[in-house]
């Protein structure tokens, strides 16, 4: 008999920053033993890399503050009390099972197609509260399939108006510019082939919605969650938001105006983050709770600032040794211009498993992606196009985005993930499709 009682040893999921820091480790082992040139030792070589990353990891500073904005400015509108109101006024209509999945789903999906950080709360929040609406009135839901459809709006993000590949190429002097020069939305978020690929995959995930929603429900005891106050914030009285914000939506709104026709160059992640602003500040009237709400919405913003300087120091470790262009000849190597978006969107489904920040993403793969594009000669539109569906799609196995809904809803990445597989399936087959037959 063996007296000696062993422990059961817990291997914990690493987080996100533990990933990017072992990212970097790896990236540079790679650099620094197929990019060095004949002459210094590898101990040299291997300094000379480093300061490739220092160089590289204050270059994207723009980039993440835009980023966290967009995420902090949609994560305000969504605990606001005029969006609680309306959310309180929603849920009571769903009152069964079908009603329940579809208006989530529906209303997740139109709203992360707008913001992704708005629909991203939005989603938690309207599952809850429909949760806690039936629960009382002791109404069977599926409410774990419900909270998964909650999350849906992370699987049209990126093709959506908060892109972050998409708006930061239509941007002045972004990162790739000398490579593809500037790439107005007209081509990407307002295209008609992404009008098409987005329709078909919302009548598509609508649809999977509806044959779970068929499953039989149990009776569900609503799980617990903390600071569940904190949901929304109440708007004081005031004036001085609602002026400040009416100015800056006017300014904003100005740009259609007196841009020329069909011209939407002026649409990137500043324009989008300047109209959320105004939003913002228009819904709280008072300043001090809109600041109060920004606070709330920083939080969610910390993995975004401490991780986005690492993913630019690798993406300085890539394009100052060289290692970027000899990437960017094996894919060509491995791809025709026919199979390059396919390979696009794969190589960025499986990269998003790694790094499940998009802007991140985009900074490292973007270089890469796009050299391979100019040289066989692809749509630099459709590439991006296609990375993005593959950033989104695997939103659906990756939980570190559901975060934020697992906290507000309660329930476990175990219990939404058995329905978010069906999500994936479903977009892999209309994206795919999708690419092969309208961007390849």
């Amino acid at each position: 008999m063996d007296l000696v009682k062993r422990k059961k040893i817990k291997i914990g999921f690493p987080s996100t920053f533990e990933i990017a820091l072992g990212l970097t480790g790896f990236v540079f082992i790679m650099v620094w033993l197929f990019t060095k040139p004949e002459h210094p030792t590898y101990s040299i070589y291997g300094f000379q890399v480093l300061k490739y990353w220092q160089k590289g990891f204050w270059e994207l500073l723009e980039f993440t503050l835009q980023m966290i904005l967009i995420l902090v400015f949609g994560y305000s509108l969504a605990i606001s009390e005029q969006v609680n109101k309306w959310i309180t006024k929603l849920s009571k209509v769903a009152d069964n099972n079908l009603k329940a999945v579809l208006i989530t789903g529906s209303v997740t999906l139109v709203a992360g197609y707008i913001n992704w950080g708005f629909g991203l709360v939005l989603g938690a929040v309207l599952a809850r509260k429909i949760g806690e609406i039936n629960y009382n009135n002791g109404i069977k839901i599926n409410y774990p399939l419900i909270c998964a459809a909650g999350y849906l709006g992370m699987m049209v993000w990126h093709s959506g108006l908060s892109g972050s590949s998409t708006l930061k190429v239509a941007e002045k002097g972004h990162f790739l510019e000398h490579t593809i020069g500037l790439l107005p939305v007209s081509e990407t978020i307002f295209s008609s082939q992404n009008f098409l690929v987005n329709l078909v995959l919302v009548v598509s995930l609508l649809l999977t919605l509806f044959i779970l929603s068929k499953r039989k429900p149990k009776v569900f005891n609503l799980p617990t969650r903390n600071s569940a106050k904190k949901n929304k914030l109440k708007s004081g009285k005031g004036f001085l938001g609602i002026i400040i914000g009416l100015l800056i939506l006017g300014l904003g709104l100005s740009d259609f105006i007196f841009a020329e026709q069909g011209n939407l160059g002026f649409f990137d992640l500043n324009f989008v983050n300047f109209l959320l602003l105004g939003i913002g500040l228009l819904l709280y009237r008072n300043l001090k709770d809109y600041v109060m709400s920004l606070e709330a919405g920083l939080k969610s913003a910390t993995d975004i600032l401490i991780q986005f300087p690492f993913y630019a120091g690798i993406m300085g470790m890539i394009k100052y040794s060289g290692f970027l262009e000899d990437l960017g000849s094996m894919m060509i190597h491995i791809s025709s211009p026919e199979a390059l978006p396919l390979t696009s969107f794969f190589s960025a489904a499986v990269v998003n498993l790694f790094i499940p920040s998009g802007g991140g993403q985009w900074a490292i793969q973007g270089p890469i992606l796009m050299e391979s594009a100019m040289k066989l000669g692809v749509d630099p539109a459709g590439m991006i196009l296609s990375f993005a569906y593959g950033d989104q799609l695997t939103n659906m196995l990756q939980p570190f985005w559901a975060l934020p809904l697992l906290s507000i809803t309660g329930v476990s990445a175990k219990e939404i993930l058995r329905y978010t597989i069906y999500f994936f399936l479903c977009g892999l087959l209309v994206f795919g499709i999708g690419i092969w037959i309208l961007i390849c």
